[in-house]
């Protein structure tokens, strides 16, 4: 059956998330999919296939027919991987064809409300007083917020012990015990317990203050450092997909992104609604490969 023809029989489309629901990538292909489907006429439907650092997911795109009915909504944790993974049977670079941004989002340093440290000066000070003594977790090696407090580890040039966990859920669980001393969270994640008085906020990990934290200053602003570890959200598909097919997929999912409705749904998540040629995509891609490549190398990050 030709491309086409898979379109105008009503195949479905597959959204691959490569991480659990209620992640960003998650909101992202939900929010797309009703909305992607009756741009196309075709049924779009979101699968998460989480485990392995988003490996187990993404690698199931890679391996897909490319044909247009599989696609990969993915988070910048692809680019990460492929400097902690080296021996993954895929490269991202090579095997996978950037479509469109579709966001961004921003990380918030939290500890609970009981910590002793109520700013970030507080923070960094007790972790330069007593290296390797206080203690940060994270989602599992190699996910933003883990990198994203490497980054501020080697900015700072304090020594903090990772406690890296198998998903966010058992990691906040932990953090909301005092069982670990801090974490680095997306916005979306972070207020709901910030409002409810569980957590406190330390700073925000980006160039500017996010529209629905405004209160949280940057690390910057804190004078502790350029500390700028927001995160990209985009859309890929297998590599090999008949140039007109990706063209044809690539601006709906674009249209779809600039609706208001859309943009809406981002924003009360606390992510910047984006869009991106494919060019310009695989450009911010391959940039941010490099960059992180270094930091997990600077910092002897393993996999193990």
């Amino acid at each position: 059956m030709s491309i086409s023809a898979l379109a105008q029989s009503g195949v479905p489309i597959k959204l691959i998330v490569p991480f659990t629901p209620g992640t960003g990538p998650d909101t992202i292909a939900r929010a797309l999919s009703p909305k992607l489907s009756e741009k196309l006429g075709q049924p779009v439907i979101v699968d998460n296939r989480a485990g392995a650092s988003g490996n187990i997911g993404t690698e199931s795109v890679v391996r897909a027919k490319p044909d247009g009915t599989t696609l990969l909504v993915t988070v910048n944790t692809i680019v990460m991987n492929r400097a902690l993974y080296p021996k993954a049977t895929f490269d991202p670079l090579t095997d996978l064809s950037p479509m469109t941004l579709a966001a961004y989002g921003d990380l918030v340093l939290v500890v609970p409300t009981n910590s002793p440290y109520k700013t970030a000066a507080e923070f960094i000070a007790a972790a330069k007083l007593s290296p390797g003594k206080l203690t940060y977790a994270s989602p599992g090696i190699g996910t933003p917020h883990h990198l994203g407090m490497e980054e501020l580890k080697h900015i700072s040039g304090v020594n903090i012990l990772h406690v890296p966990y198998r998903g966010t859920a058992p990691a906040v669980t932990d953090l909301l015990g005092s069982q670990v001393d801090a974490m680095f969270l997306p916005v979306h994640v972070s207020m709901n317990y910030i409002k409810a008085g569980k957590l406190r906020a330390l700073g925000i990990g980006s160039k500017k203050r996010n529209p629905i934290a405004s209160q949280i200053p940057t690390f910057a602003e804190l004078k502790i450092g350029d500390v700028d570890v927001s995160m990209w959200f985009g859309i890929m598909s297998p590599k090999g997909v008949p140039a007109d097919e990706f063209n044809r997929l690539s601006q709906a999912i674009r249209d779809v992104l600039v609706d208001s409705e859309i943009k809406n749904i981002f924003s009360a998540q606390g992510l910047e609604p984006a869009t991106s040629s494919s060019a310009a995509f695989k450009e911010i891609v391959e940039k941010d490969t490099i960059r992180w490549a270094k930091t997990i190398k600077d910092q002897g990050i393993t996999a193990e």
